[in-house]
């Protein structure tokens, strides 16, 4: 060992304006405070990452990836070492400046991996780390074909948020830390990769693809994908790729994309990343979407056929302005990214289909907030804004505070400051922080400066020490209006009062509507009343996501078994842990279920992410 490393990395963070237009690793630190970031183990704040070149070979069949980073870097603090995080990574060599050079690997730290030492001078340029991927390399998802949607060839894709980056690629990984890159990377024959950067559009005749992201992006946003692809075009900025027997059904459900992009650039400025494409992944995928630079990876639960659920894309691509543009730069700031996303979706589904819409998503919303807050407690500081997850997981802050406290807290800015001033505001923030990173603090000190500066009423009014450092639901949080959602609870008071279901006026009810159906059922609804609306609106059969998992919820809780051969058949295919940890959860409250859900785990726990069998394996299996 050539010492204890540190955790809690000193982060150059950028507060001085910039030009609309991408900058360089190597210009990017220019003007700037410094911020702890507990959660990477490289000493960024002594050398600067400025460019990555990635050369990598990927064996399907071994199920590893396989070749070399080399940084180009700026030791300007006259560093001994670079320090660079890893995860499962196995190093072969290491050379510095193109000579071979020592290196030592740490003992694995909890949740953070293991730090990687590499002797450097003050004249050091160059870094090259040969290595490959481990068995458990969290970021990584191999699928036999069986796995896919068209059961022919492999797949794998990578999920590198929060910290998994650094178990597919030796990296300083932390969100403060930006960087450029290109990749070379070499494939099976007649399968397609793509990455979060500029990507082909038809299969390589060599089976090795270029890639360039000339943007300076955090590692967290270092994205792959490898199998077989199709693409469709929707626009000249905009397209789909998916797996050949889904990709007639994504471009579908993607007509609306390209008119998005350009809604948002109407609110808030020039989309800054050249195209905006979005990748459909097989199922296993845990999350909704990942907001990867021009190519949003996305679960397939939102092709439902109807273009119901496309308002996820509306959030990955405001992450393009909240997240790739500006970026938290900490996971303790997590909100910066995440509520100013959902602030900007609701504003983008607002313009395309009209308040009474969003209102539906904001009142949605609100009751996910409720439901967490219960969930963590009303004086848990998991609750604030302001996180505090030193010596954790970060992922342990990826709840619905910073997206939906987050995104009322804006909700109640812009009531008290005006709209239009508001979306000045919100335009001039993106614009002045392009590409560079920003605490709660900084964002905070800047609001009060421009949009807050000389309104002490309006500070008084808002109480904002309430919403970012204090816990719950502060008292002022603002509520929309309820005109659609109040037909909808007539309706159901209707059936609780012994309405037949058929006779409900559901007519043109969106998914939305439907939720708020479903979910003010009271929690003592009958194996017998589930039945009736069953036997009316075919809810078992759905192809919704949304609507399916909160029915099987809700079947599960009550003992209407009808839909477990649909149940488990939705959990055979759906590797999204917004569903799968809820109804499993549900299962495990019952002896009967508890034996339920273990041999359903047990059978499909193989298609599910390695993120989602983390989290599962606590709840089921007890583990961890």
């Amino acid at each position: 060992m050539l010492r204890n490393v540190l955790v809690g990395l000193l982060i150059i963070i950028s507060c001085g304006s910039c030009h609309w237009k991408s900058k360089t690793a190597a210009t990017q630190n220019e003007d700037t405070t410094v911020v702890k970031d507990a959660h990477t183990l490289s000493n960024a704040d002594s050398v600067d990452m400025q460019h990555l070149d990635l050369d990598i070979v990927v064996d399907m069949d071994r199920k590893q990836i396989a070749g070399a980073a080399t940084w180009t870097i700026n030791n300007r603090k006259a560093a001994t070492q670079l320090i660079l995080d890893t995860y499962d990574l196995s190093i072969d060599s290491v050379s510095v400046d193109g000579k071979p050079a020592s290196f030592v690997l740490d003992k694995q730290v909890k949740y953070l991996g293991s730090a990687l030492h590499i002797p450097i001078r003050t004249s050091t340029k160059s870094v090259k780390v040969s290595y490959k991927t481990g068995k458990n390399a969290r970021a990584l998802q191999w699928l036999d074909p069986q796995q896919t949607h068209d059961k022919k060839h492999p797949f794998l894709f990578t999920q590198s948020e929060s910290i998994y980056a650094r178990s597919w690629i030796p990296c300083a990984d932390g969100p403060g830390i930006r960087f450029t890159y290109n990749a070379h990377v070499k494939v099976p024959k007649g399968l397609m990769a793509l990455m979060s950067a500029l990507n082909p559009q038809e299969l390589s005749t060599t089976d090795t693809y270029y890639f360039t992201m000339d943007s300076p992006i955090p590692a967290y946003l270092m994205a792959l994908a490898v199998g077989d692809i199709s693409f469709k075009s929707i626009d000249e900025r905009t397209g789909v790729y998916a797996e050949p027997g889904m990709i007639e059904k994504c471009r579908y459900e993607f007509e609306d994309v390209g008119r998005m992009v350009n809604t948002a650039e109407q609110l808030y400025g020039h989309y800054a990343w050249g195209r905006y494409d979005v990748i459909v992944l097989p199922p296993g995928f845990p999350i909704g979407g990942m907001e990867n630079p021009r190519l949003t990876f996305c679960t397939p639960t939102i092709i439902a056929g109807d273009r119901s659920l496309v308002s996820l894309i509306a959030h990955e691509l405001a992450h393009s302005w909240s997240g790739n543009l500006v970026t938290n730069a900490t996971w303790d700031d997590f909100w910066l990214n995440e509520g100013f996303t959902d602030y900007f979706e609701r504003r983008i589904m607002e313009q395309m289909l009209g308040k009474g819409y969003s209102d539906m998503l904001w009142e949605l919303g609100y009751q996910d907030l409720v439901a967490e807050v219960n969930n963590l407690g009303a004086t848990s500081k998991d609750t604030w804004l302001k996180l505090d997850l030193k010596g954790r997981d970060p992922d342990a802050g990826l709840t619905d505070i910073p997206y939906e406290k987050g995104s009322h807290f804006l909700k109640l800015i812009e009531n008290n400051v005006g709209r239009d001033q508001f979306d000045r505001f919100l335009a001039k923030y993106f614009e002045s922080h392009a590409f560079k990173t920003i605490t709660t603090e900084a964002f905070l000190a800047y609001m009060d400066t421009t949009l807050l500066k000389d309104a002490d009423d309006v500070k008084k009014e808002l109480n904002i020490k309430a919403w970012v450092y204090g816990p719950g639901i502060p008292a002022n949080c603002p509520r929309v209006d309820q005109d659609r959602f109040k037909f909808v609870d007539s309706e159901r008071t209707k059936f609780l009062h012994g309405t037949p279901a058929a006779q409900l006026t559901t007519v043109d009810w969106t998914t939305h509507e439907w939720l708020q159906f479903l979910r003010k059922m009271p929690t003592a609804i009958t194996a017998a009343q589930l039945k009736l609306l069953d036997d009316a609106f075919m809810f078992r059969t759905t192809g919704n996501s949304e609507i399916a998992d909160l029915w099987f919820i809700m079947s599960v809780r009550a003992g209407y078994t009808t839909p477990y051969p649909a149940m488990e058949q939705f959990l055979s295919n759906v590797g999204r842990r917004k569903f799968l940890e809820p109804l499993y959860g549900e299962m495990m409250k019952t002896p009967q279920g508890t034996e339920m859900a273990k041999r359903l785990y047990a059978k499909y726990r193989g298609n599910y992410h390695p993120l989602a069998q983390e989290s599962l394996d606590k709840l089921i299996l007890k583990k961890g």
